[in-house]
């Protein structure tokens, strides 16, 4: 791994409004690019929305379709490796994704594997599991939900990966327009997301997490204050390779927001040299029972 400045920027997925979104892409590539980033991590199918009630036209081919195609001309523009969440459309399945593009153009996907609460009624789960090279390091993704199973990662991490992105388009606490109410529901956000540092610590690799963040649009489909509803409080954080922050958001206020930091691979060197570094003293005979169906008919 080489020295890399990552960005993770908490940003609204509207609901069916690919085209708006994109354009607020571009506006924070820029900005990225302004703070001499090499990466940026957007949340959880933000391009289409998350669980947009007509996903299924929405979605797209990847990575023929016209989003990815954007996507890989804001990169060259402003030289960043972009990691982006959309709703992927393949011989008429269609699979929540995070797409990986370079300023040459795509570099990969990763679908996400476990589906959480309503979006079994859109999306089918994915197989792989995957890490990609961008030169300065190796990256891994992991989608929101499926970071509830420390499998996911130690793979990745097993594989080569330096860096776990952790987009997300998560639910938690409704909140009202009050202050109070507000930073009530950020601070629940931040709580719940803060605990995926494990994820870094437990296998001695960097990480960053973002949440979109604010109202995408209210579904007829459940009541107006209901958890369902596609009302993200918003939280990012980047964590060091031991599970320390090395920064996060405001924990006050549900705004769009971008940090940013320098990931130093010294710190990956002295997690990885530890006579504890997990990746060296674990006993993968004595785990049998993690591949076992623990369903009988």
């Amino acid at each position: 791994m080489q020295k890399t400045r990552v960005a993770a920027v908490c940003m609204n997925g509207l609901l069916g409004d690919p085209a708006r979104v994109l354009d607020q892409i571009a506006v924070w590539s820029s900005r990225a690019q302004s703070e001499k980033a090499d990466l940026v991590l957007f949340p959880e199918l933000v391009v289409h929305g998350h669980c947009t009630p007509n996903t299924w036209e929405l979605a797209e081919p990847v990575p023929d379709g016209p989003s990815v195609r954007r996507l890989s001309e804001i990169a060259r523009e402003y030289r960043l490796v972009l990691a982006v969440g959309m709703s992927e459309k393949e011989r008429d399945i269609v699979y929540n994704t995070h797409v990986l593009v370079g300023p040459g153009g795509y570099l990969g996907k990763q679908r996400k594997l476990h589906l959480s609460r309503d979006e079994v009624n859109y999306y089918k789960g994915g197989r792989d599991i995957s890490v990609f090279d961008i030169g300065k390091c190796s990256v891994g993704m992991i989608i929101c939900y499926d970071n509830q199973f420390p499998e996911i990662a130690r793979i990745q991490a097993l594989r080569g990966a330096d860096l776990l992105l952790m987009p997300h388009a998560a639910r938690f606490k409704p909140w009202k327009d009050t202050p109070e109410s507000e930073a009530a529901a950020r601070k629940h956000s931040h709580n719940f997301l803060g605990k995926y540092a494990l994820r870094a610590r437990e296998n001695a690799c960097f990480a960053i997490l973002t949440d979109q963040t604010g109202r995408a649009g209210t579904l007829d489909s459940y009541p107006r204050d209901h958890e369902n509803q596609p009302h993200h409080a918003g939280a990012a954080f980047i964590w060091g390779p031991d599970g320390e922050t090395i920064a996060r958001t405001q924990d006050e206020r549900i705004r769009e927001e971008m940090i940013v930091a320098d990931l130093d691979p010294m710190l990956l060197a002295r997690e990885r040299s530890l006579a504890n570094y997990m990746l060296r003293t674990r006993r993968p005979e004595l785990f049998g029972e993690l591949v076992r169906d623990q369903v009988t008919s």
